[in-house]
């Protein structure tokens, strides 16, 4: 009889072929076999329950070095594990700026033994260090090169067309893009109201973000190069990407897709406030059409935390963001529910989509002799998201209060259990992501 390091038992199992009612063992951390039977260091009963590949949450910002009274490496991801989330790209706009060798090496460095899940961590591009990006994209632990376009939280921004075209023109890895318009944002100051969060999404508005997609994209092509524009707020933005699929992949956020104008900002005010920012309920429907339309390649969660007494100053001083890789999962089971997603989608944008945009080694599907990462997820259970189940720093969110359909009950991180009906395993496990980009690992 076969022995496992991990054997899940009796769960429906989403295969690359489907959902199958069967067993998986795990063998070093990776997938050993399929449907066996034998005895395990540990056999979990999966009866009742569905286990999908991993979710990938390619978005977060987890403040560390230089802001860890908003977040850390520790605290975001343990908030990731908590909401199932198996993998993490985190981004550079910290203090300093992941911008150098150094940099880099020094996030790897404090994730190590901290982190719960496992990790990569973005470059951000700047005039200063774009020659030299083609050497840092390919360090093993980047995710590649970040570029804002439109000054969000921290002081990374290239917002002109010279400098961007040699961003480009360095390396080859698929950049990530913040793509709102700088000079338009800067010519549309005015329009923010005092006091007024709800006007954010006029002073940001829908030809910020059309406007700086439509030049990333005539640059990548001009540049030959393939681009991910994150967290698309608008309608516009999704027909013009599915014009040039070719050369760019894309994100939405459960937020956008969650949340409207009309009822966020009287309710939430600052704390609803983020970059793109949200929009109305009929860009939100518009959102929805350019998903079923097949156009986002992932789904992102934009975490990005603020402690309450930076969110509760008075628009504009109120920084912009909000938490949510723990509830990037959740929301998107209760819109399964809804039936506004499939499952299957749902899997595509979390995990499949993930490895198939960047290119990652051994994720992103259960199939044998891949990291043995899994989401397990109870599709049926009822709750509310509470407070205190939140480990983000931050320790609010936009979702408190919100009663849900689907909820994580264990997450799976290379054959290691760390997180099951809400509890913590002993330690943490988290280890750099492979991409096949990177030098030879």
């Amino acid at each position: 009889m076969a022995h496992f390091d991990l054997l899940l038992k009796g769960g429906t199992v989403h295969t690359p072929g489907g959902p199958v009612a069967t067993s998986i063992g795990v063998t070093g951390g990776r997938i050993a076999e399929l449907g066996v039977d034998g005895d395990a260091d540990m056999a979990i009963d999966c009866t009742g329950l569905d286990i999908m590949p991993g979710v990938i949450d390619s978005q977060v910002h987890f403040r560390e070095p230089g802001l860890e009274h908003k977040e850390d490496l520790e605290s975001g991801s343990r908030s990731a594990v908590l909401g199932g989330v198996t993998a993490v790209f985190e981004m550079p706009n910290t203090k300093p700026n992941t911008d150098t060798a150094e940099a880099l090496a020094d996030k790897l460095k404090r994730a190590r033994h901290r982190m719960w899940c496992d990790h990569a961590f973005y470059v951000g591009a700047t005039a200063a260090n774009a020659e030299g990006l083609a050497e840092l994209e390919r360090i093993p632990g980047a995710a590649g090169v970040k570029i804002f376009m439109g000054a969000s939280t921290g002081d990374l921004l290239v917002s002109d067309d010279g400098n961007l075209a040699r961003v480009l023109a360095s390396g080859h890895r698929r950049v990530a893009i913040h793509a709102e318009d700088e000079p338009r944002m800067n010519a549309r100051e005015g329009e923010r109201i005092p006091g007024d969060p709800a006007s954010h999404p006029i002073w940001r508005d829908d030809e910020s973000a059309l406007l700086a997609t439509r030049r990333i994209l005539r640059l990548a092509r001009e540049a030959g190069r393939r681009i991910h524009i994150l967290h698309i707020s608008t309608p516009a933005e999704f027909a013009l990407i599915a014009q040039n699929k070719d050369i760019a992949s894309c994100e939405v956020t459960p937020q956008h897709l969650t949340m409207a104008a009309e009822d966020v900002y009287p309710r939430l005010g600052t704390f609803a406030q983020m970059n793109p920012p949200i929009r109305s309920a009929a860009h939100r429907d518009g959102l929805w059409y350019w998903l079923n339309q097949g156009v986002p390649d992932v789904l992102g969660s934009d975490h990005a935390p603020h402690t309450r007494e930076e969110k509760a100053k008075p628009y504009p001083q109120s920084p912009s963001g909000m938490p949510g890789v723990q509830t990037l999962l959740p929301l998107l089971l209760d819109h399964v529910a809804a039936g506004r997603l499939s499952f299957q989608r749902l899997i595509e944008l979390t995990s499949a989509g993930p490895q198939r945009v960047f290119g990652l080694v051994g994720k992103g599907r259960i199939a044998a002799g891949y990291d043995a990462d899994f989401t397990i997820v109870d599709r049926k259970a009822r709750w509310t998201v509470e407070e205190d189940w939140l480990a983000s720093r931050c320790g609010w969110s936009p979702f408190t209060g919100m009663t849900l359909t689907g909820r994580p009950v264990g997450t799976i991180v290379r054959g290691n259990r760390v997180m099951w009906e809400g509890t913590l395993a002993d330690g943490a496990v988290g280890e750099p992501i492979r991409f096949e980009s990177t030098t030879f690992q």
